[in-house]
């Protein structure tokens, strides 16, 4: 079902009000406003439940578009290689002498996976029979070459795929013949501009098997929707239905003010209830300190934050309250999830193992740094029985996740027995996802 519908909001203050009170003005990226005006209302159920729009997906959509695979330090020398796999596909994505080349870990001879683990190599060697390629993708050898007359090595690379980068960043695309990087992108790296992306280092990098798919797993993050029911205990301090909904070609955006109060709320809380809730203050913690007299939480919180981010990132950046307090969290189509501002979070989703019913869901800590870059931490993989608290380098944000991912299986499963053939879409707080599944559809109806 498809709608052109104007835009309704909360009746709480809207974000672009609560920006032009700030202490510190917002970058102009996010006094932009772009409501979706037109898209679905409703998805189809089977897009979840399926074996049949699984394989739409593995033929129309994975190796049709380009898809975030690594950052650049993960691979920062002539030899270094990682794998980035999303269903049935596998890839290497290696640097090279001549830049990052990307290839389909496949080898041409008998189909065997040239490498099974992330690493280091000066060329690709099967492990069944020895044919081997260097690894700009070109061949290297034949084992009994003699046996081979059929085989041209000039013309007996690897499956190439496209690479390209963008703020640290390495994407893939498998088709060689789709658009650049850059068209793809659109007006995503201006919006970041401020933001310096490529000036970051992975902090905490932590993986998770979810019983779920892989688009109902990355819509629990799309939205503030959510919020009322999943994480009440931050309703003091977050304007969850007074988040703005933006989107432009081929990304989406939702911004969540933080330290100010939900509308869900009966009572106005004081600025020092908001100030505790937003740094989740428990019972048995210390104090926190006192909003003064005169001082919104918002205000405090930024500051807090400002005094320690301007000696990482240099006092001539400007610190803005909206880029060190909110939540502005981007989905660049299909599954990357970049956040803007100061905060740390990036989320990647992709299904897992090529099944329509288990996912993985990745988070990563950007964080920026002084002096010289530190090493990249390495991946922290949870199975699907684990709790997201495994992962103590995620800190807070490890129980957050509990609260977020308990519903996901609940919802796949109930899904897979509905009885009817919709699922409804709300039309603002739901921008990101009905931006999402209009683009979608784009692309499986493509021949």
């Amino acid at each position: 079902m498809a709608s052109v519908l104007e835009p309704k909001r909360s009746a709480g203050v809207s974000y672009q009000e609560l920006i032009s009170g700030d202490v510190v003005a917002p970058p102009a990226t996010l006094k932009l406003e772009n409501p979706l005006r037109s898209g679905p209302t409703s998805v189809p159920v089977r897009r979840y439940t399926t074996p049949e729009f699984h394989a739409l997906e593995m033929q129309k959509l994975w190796p049709k578009v380009w898809q975030m695979a690594c950052r650049e330090e993960e691979i920062p020398n002539d030899g270094d290689y990682v794998r980035y796999e999303v269903g049935s596909y596998s890839i290497i994505v290696v640097r090279t002498a001549t830049g990052i080349r990307a290839h389909h870990n496949v080898c041409r001879h008998r189909g065997r996976k040239l490498v099974t683990e992330d690493g280091h190599a000066a060329s690709f060697i099967c492990p069944f029979h020895g044919f081997s390629w260097h690894t700009d993708g070109s061949n290297r050898s034949v084992t009994s070459e003699w046996d081979f007359p059929q085989v041209d090595r000039s013309d007996f690379s690897l499956t190439p795929v496209q690479a390209d980068t963008w703020g640290g960043w390495v994407f893939i695309n498998m088709d060689m013949n789709a658009d650049p990087l850059a068209s793809f992108l659109g007006d995503l790296p201006a919006h970041f501009a401020v933001w310096s992306p490529e000036k970051r280092y992975i902090q905490a990098h932590v993986a998770k098997v979810m019983k779920c798919n892989w688009k109902l797993c990355q819509e629990a993050f799309m939205e503030a929707f959510h919020v009322i029911n999943t994480h009440p205990q931050i309703l003091t301090g977050i304007g969850d239905e007074n988040s703005q909904y933006d989107a432009w070609g081929n990304f989406s955006r939702a911004i969540t003010p933080n330290a100010t109060p939900s509308p869900h709320l009966r009572r106005q809380p004081s600025e020092q209830e908001m100030f505790e809730s937003v740094i989740m203050r428990h019972l048995d913690d210390p104090p926190a300190p006192q909003v003064p007299e005169g001082m919104t939480a918002r205000a405090m919180m930024a500051a807090g934050v400002r005094a320690g981010m301007s000696q990482v990132v240099g006092s001539d950046v400007p610190l803005s309250d909206a880029c060190l307090s909110d939540s502005i969290y981007y989905t660049l189509f299909p599954n990357f999830h970049p956040w803007g501002g100061y905060n740390r979070i990036v989320y990647r989703f992709r299904p897992y193992q090529n099944r329509f019913d288990r996912s993985i869901m990745e988070c990563y800590y950007m964080s920026p740094f002084a002096g010289e870059r530190p090493p990249p931490a390495p991946i922290h993989w949870l199975d699907e029985d684990q709790p997201w608290t495994d992962a103590q380098e995620l800190g807070l944000l490890a129980k957050v996740f509990t609260q977020d991912t308990f519903n996901l299986p609940h919802v796949q499963l109930g899904l897979e027995a509905a009885q009817y053939d919709e699922v409804v879409l709300a039309n603002y707080q739901e921008t990101k996802l009905r931006h999402f599944h209009h683009l979608l559809a784009q692309v499986i109806a493509k021949p």
